[in-house]
């Protein structure tokens, strides 16, 4: 294999050697695009006809920055093909990157159908010579447990001798998957080290941070303890938070003065944490552990899916100060997307607050200049109409435009006695007190 090795490095250096790109989502489009535009021939391959469509007119199904760009340059010097036969796709490549879903099920367990398939379609086409990464997020010992022993599985070709794998996992945010892509730090966790040797070889070329190379098992675990890490940092922000409320001081200002210390650094409370990572990689982490003796994750990840509700709890209690109910109230709820600056609304907080207040008899409606989901309330297409009439505002996502608002304006569109339930602390309270707002927010009860 020393000769095949040598001709793929030479392969991947002139960018001659073909790609593969199996799943094109979030993770899976990216990458196809940035390897194209780095002089490769890529195919991506994607079961869905609709995804697949849309891309082979250069554009991208979901937003992200510069991604459309990057497609039509791909489209323009015809580096870039999609197609919905994965199969073939791996056949004629030299080189296969699967980047499909592992979502968790309803009992938070890790759903790996998606990767199996994948892999499957992997095997109808390997041969010889090729390099095969996995990119989706994975628990612990996947690769060596689940994947090889697939591979393996009544086949001719042997993991590391006549094929080369290695587990890299993607290190991307949405609204910065590009540049995160590019400039951020790679880890490769090699079957063995002629697979890493070989990784490193394909990452060089369109990768500016360091690439640091490990075990399948090691990368595994790196992968989701940076996820669950933010979690649990999150999780003690939200229970300082709740500290704080009860005893009549603001959050904001007590993580300000604790982050002066020189090791300190206390991440921002909020009425929860969503998107396609945070909620998920804690739950793959502890899959397959003995409970026993840990005690710091799975609580974290259980306070933070304790704050959509708390958030709602801080609506009753503002109405109620303003002598109403929360049945039958009008409440605005400022953003749809998980985090500010995006459009994905992938397990936001906002649509577990918004289901709530419809459950409780609200009446609901949703605005968010990203996203045009309500999660079954009404749409508003601006600030005047989401607020016009209603009793409460609740700002579910930290957007910008958020933090700009015109207090004195929106006072005059909204009922008597109006409230401000702040979820992302963006929002001064003394300045919606001096508009006579009832405010609250997370870690705010003064």
């Amino acid at each position: 294999m020393k000769k095949e090795k040598e001709e793929l490095i030479k392969k991947i250096r002139r960018r001659e050697a073909k790609i593969a790109v199996i799943g094109l989502g979030h993770v899976g489009l990216p990458t196809a695009a940035i390897f194209a535009n780095a002089g490769f021939r890529v195919t991506g391959a994607d079961v869905s006809q609709k995804i697949v469509a849309v891309i082979s007119k250069g554009k991208s199904p979901y937003v992200e920055p510069n991604l459309d760009n990057l497609l039509r340059k791909a489209k323009k010097t015809g580096r870039l093909e999609v197609t919905t036969n994965s199969t073939e796709a791996v056949k004629e490549t030299n080189v296969v990157v699967v980047c499909v879903q592992t979502p968790l099920t309803e009992d938070k367990k890790p759903n790996l159908n998606y990767l199996r398939k994948a892999c499957e379609v992997v095997i109808n086409g390997l041969s010889r010579g090729k390099l095969v990464l996995i990119e989706s997020t994975v628990p612990p010992r996947t690769i060596n447990d689940i994947i090889v022993p697939l591979f393996e599985k009544g086949g001719d070709l042997k993991c590391g001798t006549d094929f080369w794998l290695a587990y890299c996992p993607e290190r991307i945010a949405p609204g910065k998957a590009i540049r995160d892509f590019v400039e951020s730090p790679r880890i490769i966790g090699g079957y063995n080290r002629e697979s890493a040797e070989v990784t490193v070889e394909l990452l060089k070329t369109i990768v500016k941070g360091e690439i640091l190379t490990t075990d399948c098992t090691s990368a595994e675990i790196a992968k989701l303890s940076e996820n669950a890490f933010r979690d649990v940092n999150i999780a003690f922000a939200n229970e300082l938070a709740l500290i704080c409320e009860q005893i009549g001081a603001d959050v904001t200002e007590v993580i300000r003065l604790a982050n002066t210390h020189p090791r300190v650094n206390v991440h921002k409370p909020g009425c929860g944490v969503g998107g396609p990572c945070l909620p998920k990689d804690p739950h793959l982490l502890l899959h397959s552990t003995k409970k026993e003796g840990l005690s710091v994750i799975e609580p974290s990840r259980e306070l933070n899916d304790y704050m959509a509700g708390h958030t709602v709890e801080l609506v009753i209690k503002a109405l109620k100060k303003a002598g109403k109910s929360i049945q039958g109230s009008r409440i605005a709820v400022f953003g749809a997307a998980y985090k500010g600056g995006i459009a994905d609304t992938r397990n936001s907080s906002a649509e577990k607050i918004t289901h709530e207040l419809i459950k409780q008899g609200a009446e609901v409606v949703v605005y968010d200049p990203y996203s045009n989901e309500s999660f079954g309330a009404k749409k508003a297409k601006n600030i005047d109409t989401a607020v016009k009439g209603a009793d409460c505002i609740v700002i579910a996502t930290n957007h910008e435009v958020f933090k700009e608002l015109k207090l004195e304006r929106i006072k005059a569109l909204m009922g008597k006695k109006p409230a401000i339930i702040d979820g992302r602390r963006i929002v001064h309270p003394e300045q919606a007190k001096k508009q006579d707002f009832i405010y609250l927010g997370v870690g705010y009860s003064k």
